[in-house]
């Protein structure tokens, strides 16, 4: 029987973070989109020496005051001598010399003909002590924190040089179908392949490292053809995301190849439309530890869906991310049911949070999908109303753009 799509989303999150890869280190500028393996732990006090918050005087004793001196931002300061009418000019973001009672603003200031300095400090200290931000040892963030530039900033801040991370999850791409063409024109019974180069892409934006090569294929329709394609790709990947096959008809072998590899399916079939033959597996890599294979259907759409049903929550559970949270959109048309299923349909989403359906959505077509921003979630047994607010399940897009 068919799993709930929300059941399955929820399976597919709890094997990955079940599975969560080993740890490295990476440099900051490699760590965006990261996440922390250790948690975030100040090297230092922040700010690890009394800074100055302003271009002035560091004063001591009563006005007026003898320059000793300046310092500039990037150098040691020498303390002031002890004893009162002494001053040290400080630059913004200066070390404050020791036995510094006040700074004195330069706007503040009047120079008196002798050369000394005058003015009244205002009340409020002008200057950060160690550990006014931050002290040594205090966590900032805990483990499974996702790493981005504010992140990045702050551990460069703090004076890391690396960060440990989740290593990425590893993913490949297997395309079957001999109906497929990988170049040139459709025609005569042949099809273009339109998921073969576009699958490594919406993987890397969900998280995954996927090779920059073409995707090889597709894998002829034989049994032993589609065993040696997944086991090859067991090697060398965390995750296998096949194409096609999901169904039991008469060269449909990726059932068989899965029990012949010793698969152990979480999720065979969801009840959502399109794309209700999905699958997930558990299969045995030649070291002994368990892979997934995802199965997405043939047409492109469908596979599209299983991509975000179930790939999406897979990987961000493989990366040690919080299962992403759905977004709410306000429907601006009518979006029906599909009955006991849920309907993932596909909307474009505009300024004002409200989402249409798109045109051109069947199973095997794109166009639709090339200008949507995500699919409106109808929950089984209903439809959706204008006005009435649904859940979106956002496509992975630059910059968050289609709206």
């Amino acid at each position: 029987m068919p799993m709930a799509w929300a059941d399955a989303q929820r399976v597919a999150y709890a094997a990955g973070r079940a599975a969560t890869t080993g740890a490295e280190r990476v440099a900051l500028t490699e760590a965006d989109g990261r996440t922390l393996a250790e948690p975030l732990v100040t090297l230092t006090d922040l700010p690890p020496f009394p800074t100055s918050s302003i271009d002035g005087y560091a004063v001591r004793g009563a006005p007026p005051w003898r320059v000793l001196g300046r310092v500039l931002a990037g150098s040691v300061a020498p303390p002031l001598p002890d004893e009162d009418g002494v001053a040290m000019e400080v630059a913004t973001g200066a070390m404050v010399p020791a036995g510094t009672r006040a700074i004195l603003r330069t706007e503040d200031s009047a120079t008196t003909a002798d050369g000394r300095v005058e003015g009244t400090p205002r009340a409020e200290p002008e200057w950060r002590v160690p550990g006014d931000e931050a002290a040594r040892g205090e966590e900032l963030f805990p483990a499974g924190t996702a790493v981005d530039p504010a992140v990045i900033g702050l551990a460069a801040h703090c004076g890391y040089d690396a960060l440990p991370v989740l290593a990425r999850p590893r993913a490949a791409v297997l395309v079957f179908g001999d109906e497929l063409l990988t170049g040139g024109l459709p025609g005569n019974g042949l099809v273009r392949d339109a998921l073969g180069p576009a699958l490594p892409s919406w993987l890397r934006r969900l998280g995954a490292a996927v090779g920059t090569g073409v995707v090889p294929g597709p894998v002829k329709d034989t049994l032993d053809a589609h065993v040696d394609a997944i086991r090859a790709a067991l090697d060398s990947a965390d995750l296998i995301c096949t194409t096609g096959g999901t169904m039991r008809g008469p060269v449909d072998h990726l059932h068989p190849a899965l029990r012949e590899l010793g698969g152990d399916y979480l999720i065979n079939t969801v009840a959502v439309r399109p794309g209700f033959p999905m699958l997930v597996a558990r299969v045995p890599g030649s070291d002994g530890r368990d892979r997934f294979l995802a199965g997405l259907p043939g047409n492109p759409q469908s596979a599209i869906v299983a991509l975000m049903s179930l790939v999406a929550p897979l990987l961000a559970g493989l990366a040690g991310r919080a299962q992403p949270r759905l977004p709410t959109v306000t429907l601006g048309a009518p979006v029906r049911g599909r009955g006991n299923d849920t309907h993932l349909a596909l909307v474009h989403v505009d300024q004002e949070n409200v989402a249409r359906p798109m045109a051109h959505v069947g199973s095997s077509m794109l166009r639709g999908l090339a200008g949507a921003s995500g699919f409106a979630v109808i929950p089984p047994g209903t439809s959706g109303e204008p006005g009435s607010q649904v859940h979106l399940v956002p496509l992975p897009l630059l910059n968050g753009e289609r709206r």
